[in-house]
């Protein structure tokens, strides 16, 4: 979601242009067309959203939706991404020959009624036709959305259910032919029409219609202008400023780099003015994207998948995300209050377009859109109506002032012309971007069908488990560290979408049969995939952010990594004790209920004091700059409070105490004495 906004910097056209390709990266490179191919795509993508919306309301058949859906993306695909950089903005008879395919193949699904699906063990021959021209569709829409390498990862899970009978063991299993494994992928609910394309269908596309919504109503420029208001006039403004606006910002958005750029055209100058380095400017400014991913109201689109793996609310989501989002923020929070006494930041005021307070009293409703999902979902609602009516009330909402009505004012006394009034309107461009949003992610989660469906198909999930614990000895810190590991590598090379389910359905078994909790499990996952955004070569919102504050892309990564590494060991403390969970709130609101409140407090504090240790350590100052003894104490005291254990939380506490004597001590032997 990009959001503009009345203090924005100044952006030269080769920096907007970088910023642009870093946007294309993550969402995909689409044709910019104008003309009656531009109207035609835009109705259509209106009428996407309109089904989708009818159908939260509506009871549409599940695999109705889900192939309809499928259908629609694909068309759009085609005809919104050309299959070559020289193609752009040119529509080929190719792209529309595969557009009017993909809706062939919807039609021949869904004529076939349940005679179609009984016969998925023993397709025909047309059957297999259609089956192996659609998935080609799907790999082809993959590859131009999201490039060659998950293009090439689903490639190589296809190719190991084909050929399973050649590989030596444990990884051997009795291979497929293509007409079974065709018959799999798309004439069940088990392949391509899966758990991601069921999240895909019902909440992802409503959440992203939702955020269309804020941002075409104003609600983003709202929440930068007020973070700006609130924290104005203070030494660490500028900073606090980023760490508050790019959350606000980036709960409704979920999109990393959208926030980072977003935030950082605003406060990449008055960075630089108070005396950030370039690289450490846009490492906190990658840093603050980042936390849009994990940041509740919406998260990233994973973790609407957790819910669906799972089998659970997505308020339960939103419940486990809480205490893990206050702390990476709190260390981003730390880190930013550290900054100002290591680097003698000057007093920077910030020029606030108005005051907190009168900001709030003319758009207070943006704070109600910000939190109307959670409050449906707590009187009752399921997360999908709760979106439903939280779009409705967002856009209702809307019309109190003329400046963020979704339909003008004008227009709704009749003073412009009707059609071409509401074609011009927030509302259509708002319905219009809903669909456009989620093509990339709907095709990562067709093509992720192909991989979850040749992982239930030939067992690979409990194959690979088998060999981590093997690997492991059956110790869970080492189990914990090469599920890390292995969450960290497939995430620099795919999305996060992609990774998490990726790693959901082959590495989190390790995890649960060590006995952790499959919420926490999963949890430890996505949070493991988000941070491994900010890892080359994927590292889109570091790389954003050093354009906008044009410093170098790769000393920016690493900026941002010391940013986000108080956070780092967060997910290790769910996870290698049961105490742990506590910090996930046990899982569900039903759990909450019945649970140990002492228990929750103690691991929060302590996750608390561990954050703010590690920031400590490894910003190399704390009260003043540390030595060599008083760093390593308080990184080593970081990692002790990461680890769930009242012997290791002592050691934690002790060495956190005994550095703050010294260093108190030591700041009254350097202050002057009064005379």
């Amino acid at each position: 979601m990009t959001t503009q906004t009345t203090a924005s910097t100044e952006i030269d056209d080769l920096t907007q242009a970088q910023l642009d390709s870093f946007i294309k990266q993550e969402e995909g490179d689409a044709n910019d067309y104008r003309g009656w191919i531009g109207v035609v795509i835009t109705l259509v993508a209106v009428g996407m959203s309109l089904f989708h919306l009818y159908a939260a309301y509506s009871i549409v058949p599940t695999q109705v939706l889900r192939t309809v859906h499928v259908g629609i993306v694909l068309f759009l695909v085609y005809l919104s991404f050309p299959i070559a950089a020289r193609f752009k903005n040119r529509l080929m008879w190719w792209d529309i020959l595969m557009a009017f395919a993909s809706l062939g193949v919807v039609y021949y699904i869904l004529s076939g009624g349940d005679d179609f699906m009984d016969r998925n063990t023993s397709p025909d021959p047309f059957d297999l036709y259609v089956g192996l021209g659609f998935i080609f569709l799907i790999l082809e829409a993959l590859r131009r959305t999201n490039g060659l390498i998950l293009l090439a990862v689903t490639l190589s899970f296809l190719a190991y259910a084909l050929l399973g009978n050649y590989l030596p063991a444990p990884w051997t299993h009795k291979g497929y032919d293509v007409s079974r494994l065709v018959g799999y992928m798309y004439m069940t609910l088990e392949g391509i029409f899966s758990t991601a394309i069921d999240v895909s269908s019902t909440l992802i596309i409503l959440f992203t219609i939702f955020g269309a919504f804020l941002q075409f109503t104003g609600a983003g420029k709202f929440f930068i202008d007020f973070s700006f208001a609130a924290m104005g006039g203070k030494s660490s403004g500028v900073g606090r400023t980023i760490v508050m606006s790019s959350f606000l910002l980036g709960g409704p958005s979920g999109s990393g780099v959208a926030t980072t750029v977003t935030v950082g055209s605003v406060a990449a100058s008055m960075l630089n003015k108070i005396g950030y380095d370039k690289n450490a400017a846009g490492g906190l400014l990658a840093a603050g994207g980042l936390g849009a991913i994990i940041s509740p109201p919406v998260l990233g689109a994973a973790a609407f998948l957790i819910a669906d793996f799972l089998k659970i609310s997505y308020l339960d989501v939103l419940l486990m995300a809480t205490i893990p989002t206050i702390l990476f923020y709190l260390g981003l929070f730390v880190m930013v209050e550290i900054d100002v006494r290591k680097y003698s930041l000057h007093l920077q005021k910030i020029d606030a377009v108005d005051t907190a307070w009168n900001l709030t009293k003319k758009y207070w409703y943006h704070f109600f859109s910000l939190i109307s999902i959670v409050v449906f979902m707590l009187v009752g609602f399921s997360p999908v109506m709760a979106v439903f009516w939280a779009t409705v009330t967002s856009a209702i909402s809307s019309m109190i002032r003329a400046d963020t009505a979704i339909l003008s004012w004008a227009f709704m006394k009749g003073k412009e012309p009707f059609w071409k009034g509401l074609y011009q309107s927030n509302l259509v461009k708002a319905l219009a971007s809903g669909s456009t949003g989620v093509l990339a992610i709907a095709v990562t989660c067709a093509g992720a069908g192909l991989i979850v469906g040749t992982v239930t198909l030939t067992g690979l999930g409990l194959k690979f488990s088998s060999i981590v614990i093997q690997y492991s000895g059956g110790s869970l810190l080492l189990t914990t560290i090469f599920t890390a590991l292995i969450v960290w590598i497939v995430g620099l090379a795919v999305p996060v979408t992609a990774s998490y389910i990726i790693c959901a359905v082959i590495a989190a078994p390790a995890l649960i049969n060590l006995g952790v909790p499959a919420f926490a499990a999963h949890m430890f996952i996505f949070y493991y995939a988000v941070l491994s955004e900010v890892s080359p070569p994927t590292a889109l919102s570091p790389f954003a952010a050093a354009a906008i504050c044009k410093g170098d892309p790769y000393k920016t990564t690493l900026q941002t990594w010391k940013y986000v590494a108080p956070a780092i060991l967060v997910p290790f403390m769910f996870v290698l004790d049961k105490s742990g969970v506590s910090l996930l709130l046990m899982g569900s609101t039903t759990a909450l209920a019945s649970a140990n409140w002492f228990m929750i407090f103690e691991s929060f504090a302590t996750a608390v004091i561990g954050v703010i240790a590690l920031a400590g350590g490894l910003q190399g100052w704390f009260i003043v700059k540390d030595n060599f003894v008083e760093r390593w104490m308080l990184i080593l005291s970081g990692v002790a409070l990461a680890y769930p254990s009242f012997e290791a939380d002592i050691v934690g506490i002790v060495g956190f105490i005994v550095v703050i004597v010294l260093q108190v001590l030591r700041k009254n032997r350097q202050s002057p004495q009064p005379s």
